[in-house]
């Protein structure tokens, strides 16, 4: 089959007009990750918890823990559902191997 171009010299197809637009990624959902408070976790284990599963240093495990501890709960962080859900079964799992009853859960931002 042989290529003919018309006779105005441009080539015969209709790709130039078509303008190829970017498709727009959506944001990822947020999760909050939140500990709830009980009466027989160790606070230095939700401190543990904090400092080990969400990275915030002394001071900032301190305060959240005593958050939680005065109001109930207390958020850990926000992250992305498959990131939130990991961090919720591991804490979870932490919790339950060393007999404590400490919840952790997850709740759309």
């Amino acid at each position: 089959m042989a290529d003919k171009e018309p006779k105005d010299g441009s080539p015969d197809n209709d790709f130039s007009t078509v303008t190829a637009e970017k498709p727009k990624a959506k944001k990822p959902n947020l999760y909050r990750v939140l500990l709830l408070n009980d009466d027989y976790t160790p606070m230095e284990f939700v401190i543990f918890v904090l400092e080990n599963f969400f990275q915030k240093d002394r001071d900032a495990a301190t305060r959240i823990m005593l958050h939680v501890h005065n109001h109930g709960a207390g958020e850990c962080g926000v992250f992305t559902y498959e990131v939130a859900e990991s961090k919720v079964t591991q804490v979870m799992d932490l919790a339950q191997e060393n007999q404590h009853p400490l919840q952790c859960v997850m709740e759309k931002k």
